[in-house]
């Protein structure tokens, strides 16, 4: 069975916003739990190697989060 491949690397844009924002993946898990979504650690973790999508509601509530405009999470990629 063949695995689809990610095309872009945002997930190293996201780790990246995150660290810049000075938070950890807990910390970062934790307020989008607070926000109404369900997410885990592995999940995460998953979304940051690019191993998982991210989901558009997820990617709303990291721009609140680290307080970036959209651009920053495609921010490279062309």
């Amino acid at each position: 069975m063949q695995k689809l491949r990610s095309d872009l690397d945002i997930g190293h844009n996201i780790s990246r916003l995150r660290k810049d924002a000075g938070l950890t993946q807990e910390q970062t898990i934790a307020k989008m739990q607070i926000m109404g979504l369900k997410i885990s650690k592995s999940t995460y973790a998953k979304i940051e190697t690019n191993r998982m999508n991210i989901k558009v509601s997820e990617l709303v509530a990291l721009k609140r989060i680290f307080h970036v405009e959209f651009n920053a999470f495609f921010n490279g990629l062309e």
